[in-house]
C-alpha cells in the first residue's frame, strides 16, 4: 500500500532533514509537498489529501495546531515541535503523534512504527484528540498562557468604531487580513487573530469549531448533518450555518 505525506516547516533546512530521515526509515513513503507557512500547508493538505502531515507547531500565518484543526479529510497528523518534554505531555495524554526538534532518528523511528501500525491496518483515530491537546497546551501551566477574559471588543463597520459586548457576539471568523465579528445587528471587523482571541475568551462561553472560527454557545440554536455526515451549527436569528471541522465534532454529539 503506497502512502503519501506532506511536511510543513518554515525552516526549509529542517523540513529537508526530516524528509531525508523519513527516506531512510520509511522509503515507501512518498513526500508529496514541502510547505513553509501554515496557510500553504492547509491549502496543500486540502488539495493533495496526503495520508500524513508532519506539521511544525510554530509557523507564520497559522500554527500547526490551527492547520490540524481545519483538516476535513482522513489525513493523520504528526506534530514537529520545539516544546520541552514537560509541555509534550499534553500530546502524550491525548494520544497524538509528535516529534521533538531537533529530530532524532531513534524518536522518529518510533513515530514511523506507530504510523505504520495505525495506517496500514486502517485503525481509526480519535477525532477529539486535537481539541483535547489544544486545550491542554493553552491551559494555565501548559505550553501556552491564558490572557484575562475579554468583556468588549472595539470593531469597525465602515468608518465607524463600535464597542461590542462579548455576550452579543454570535461568532468570530478569520480571513487573511481581518477577523469578522458577527452579531444579530450585522458584521464588524477587527485585526485580532483567532488564536489570540481564543486565549482571551471564556472557554465556557466560546467554543472553537474550526481553525478560523469561534462560536458563542449562548446563541446556538441547534445542529444539522448533511448527506455526507458533515456537521453544521445553526444560530438563533441567523439563516447562515457554520461548518464544524472533524476535530471538534465530538463536542456536539449530544445535540
Amino acid at each position: 500500500m503506497s502512502l503519501r505525506a506532506l511536511i510543513a516547516d518554515d525552516e526549509i533546512h529542517l523540513a529537508e532533514h526530516l524528509k531525508s530521515e523519513l527516506a531512510q526509515l520509511w522509503p515507501e513513503l512518498e513526500i508529496v509537498a514541502l510547505a513553509r507557512t501554515g496557510r500553504e500547508a492547509a491549502a496543500q493538505i486540502e488539495a493533495l489529501q496526503p495520508d500524513i502531515a508532519f506539521l511544525d507547531i510554530q509557523m507564520p500565518g497559522l500554527t500547526g495546531l490551527e492547520v490540524a484543526e481545519g483538516i476535513e479529510g482522513p489525513t493523520r497528523v504528526v506534530f514537529v515541535t520545539a516544546f520541552d518534554e514537560f509541555a509534550c505531555q499534553a500530546f502524550e495524554q491525548a494520544a497524538l503523534d509528535y516529534v521533538l526538534k531537533p529530530v532524532k532518528t531513534e524518536r522518529l523511528h518510533k513515530t514511523v512504527q506507530r504510523l505504520q501500525a495505525s495506517l496500514l491496518t486502517s485503525q481509526p483515530g480519535d477525532e477529539g484528540a486535537l481539541a483535547e491537546a489544544l486545550g491542554r497546551l493553552q491551559a494555565p501551566g501548559g505550553a501556552g498562557s491564558a490572557a484575562p477574559a475579554l468583556r468588549y471588543v472595539r470593531a469597525s463597520q465602515g468608518e465607524l468604531m463600535h464597542q461590542i459586548p462579548i455576550g452579543e457576539v454570535i461568532y468570530f471568523h478569520a480571513d487573511d487580513k481581518y477577523t469578522c465579528v458577527r452579531t444579530a445587528e450585522g458584521e464588524y471587523l477587527i485585526r485580532t487573530p483567532i488564536a489570540e482571541l481564543a486565549q482571551q475568551l471564556d472557554p465556557q462561553d466560546f467554543c472553537r469549531v474550526h481553525r478560523a472560527t469561534l462560536v458563542n454557545l449562548a446563541h446556538l440554536a441547534g445542529t444539522r448533518r448533511d448527506e455526507l455526515s458533515r456537521l453544521f451549527l445553526r444560530f438563533r436569528g441567523l439563516s447562515q450555518e457554520l461548518p464544524v471541522s472533524r476535530a471538534y465534532v465530538h463536542l456536539f454529539k449530544a445535540m
